[in-house]
């Protein structure tokens, strides 16, 4: 073979290596979900079809998924933000359990702009069903009709609800988590820096499921090769960091209220769990906070699931989205336990 065949063939190799699919990685046992959940693509005229879709899945997954009769399921709109609309929280509260209980505030995905409280229904009953807690589940402002700060502060509109209100829910108020998947993550960890910065709600524990933490992961110039193939494309990434910012992400002005990666200190934080897959577009991003997190302090827990692409908890009976609600409800079990001492 002479130079310029040998010269084709690592041509064609690496071009072969560069295209290769992302999918002769997944795992193999949630691989069927990619048939079954569509890809989003959200832009200005598909976001309300999107919606609604959403909108129909979530009734369909109530009618077939009845909240148990060991827990008590209420709505309720509370003050919002100053100026700001009432919020819509719906209310877990365990039945024969010794109170007061421990309490965790729910925040759900959606990449900012879809989605409701409506959807946290399987994951809150796991929850309490596992730790015996009660939940509150935050139906917060999307954007981009409503951007930053509005989601985070109807999400502390909640939080300070539940605070004050501990003693009527028989809970303890000194022993409230939050918690959240995707965007519902990156809200949990902004909300978790406006609540140190305002000293007003104790939290014994921060859940970031897979979360979506950083704008500047849209304008990278050396993006991850085998993340965001699946369900939360790059494409989707950027409409919804800029719905969010109401401008371009990767500004130099963006609120760490918006993006907490943007946070340029993390002491003080309570305690974390971070869980994402390895073809997760935000693998890179929740990797790097994982490591701040520590490097200032806070007690961290990072989990990294080979094979999972985002949103691969929904395929539950797999083996390894088992695993993972047993690693984050065992944080959770602990944290709860280790306040109550």
């Amino acid at each position: 073979m002479d130079g310029k065949a040998r010269a084709m063939e690592r041509v064609q190799k690496e071009n072969t290596m560069t295209t290769t699919p992302s999918k002769r990685l997944v795992d193999p046992e949630i691989a069927p979900m990619l048939d079954m959940f569509p890809t989003l693509n959200p832009t200005p005229e598909s976001l309300p079809q999107i919606r609604a879709m959403f909108k129909e899945m979530m009734a369909q997954a109530a009618a077939t998924m009845p909240v148990s009769p060991d827990i008590s399921l209420s709505e309720r709109h509370i003050p919002g933000p100053q100026g700001a609309p009432d919020v819509r929280i719906q209310i877990y509260l365990p039945k024969n359990v010794s109170t007061p209980t421990p309490a965790i505030l729910w925040i759900h995905g959606g990449g900012y702009v879809i989605g409701s409280s409506d959807q946290s229904g399987p994951d809150l009953q796991n929850i309490i069903a596992a730790t015996g807690c009660a939940a509150v589940a935050v139906d917060y402002r999307l954007a981009p009709e409503a951007p930053h700060p509005a989601p985070v502060e109807d999400c502390y509109a909640a939080l300070k609800w539940l605070h004050t209100n501990a003693s009527e829910l028989d809970v303890d108020a000194s022993r409230i988590a939050i918690g959240g998947d995707s965007a519902g993550g990156g809200l949990t960890a902004a909300l978790a820096l406006l609540t140190r910065d305002r000293g007003e709600v104790p939290l014994i524990f921060q859940l970031l499921i897979y979360p979506m933490l950083d704008d500047r992961t849209v304008t990278t110039p050396d993006p991850h090769p085998y993340t965001g193939e699946y369900i939360w494309t790059p494409a989707a990434n950027r409409f919804g960091w800029t719905a969010l910012l109401g401008q371009e992400p990767g500004g130099p002005d963006v609120s760490p209220y918006a993006a907490p990666a943007r946070a340029k200190h993390l002491e003080g934080l309570p305690p974390a769990l971070i869980g994402v897959g390895t073809l997760d577009l935000f693998l890179e991003e929740d990797l790097e906070y994982a490591r701040r997190l520590m490097r200032a302090g806070v007690p961290t827990e990072l989990h990294v699931y080979p094979g999972a692409f985002h949103g691969f908890p929904m395929a539950a009976n797999s083996q390894i989205a088992q695993a993972f609600v047993r690693d984050y409800l065992s944080a959770l079990k602990r944290a709860f336990t280790r306040h109550n001492m």
